[in-house]
């Protein structure tokens, strides 16, 4: 009997919460992006090592204001490489990338400016705010 309760004890201690964690499902994250030149290096380097170790996570990368041009055709990091071939990769591994709408009335942008692996959200702060409400750990690179 005192060996039964041993192993119920363990399984309760180390066991229970990896299962919890299992069958709550996979991570889901959103990445919040403002501004290019101090975050896109570094956000998409951070989602390529969380891919890496987790690559059952669900990302989602919600930009607006300047951090919506890593996504504009052609645009390229300060190292002279093209944001696309990171962008295209991580897309190939599941990430989705989401651009203000509000974002491109204000500074005059059109859709056809961007890569196609760009996607459209109405608001970036409220799509935000809504992935939260879903369950969607923020960061903010």
């Amino acid at each position: 009997m005192t060996l039964q309760r041993l192993f119920l004890s363990l399984w309760l201690l180390f066991l229970a919460p990896l299962a919890l964690a299992q069958a709550q499902g996979p991570d889901q994250v959103v990445y919040h992006i403002s501004d290019t030149a101090s975050q896109a290096l570094g956000g998409l380097r951070n989602i390529k090592n969380h891919l890496d170790t987790d690559p059952g996570a669900r990302i989602t990368v919600v930009t607006h204001a300047q951090g919506v041009d890593f996504l504009m055709l052609d645009a390229k990091d300060r190292n002279g490489n093209p944001y696309a071939i990171t962008v295209e990769e991580l897309v190939q591994r599941g990430v989705k990338f989401e651009v203000c709408e509000i974002t491109l009335k204000n500074r005059s942008l059109k859709r056809e400016q961007f890569i196609p692996e760009a996607s459209f959200t109405p608001s970036g702060v409220v799509r935000v705010t809504k992935l939260q409400r879903q369950g969607y750990a923020y960061l903010k690179p």
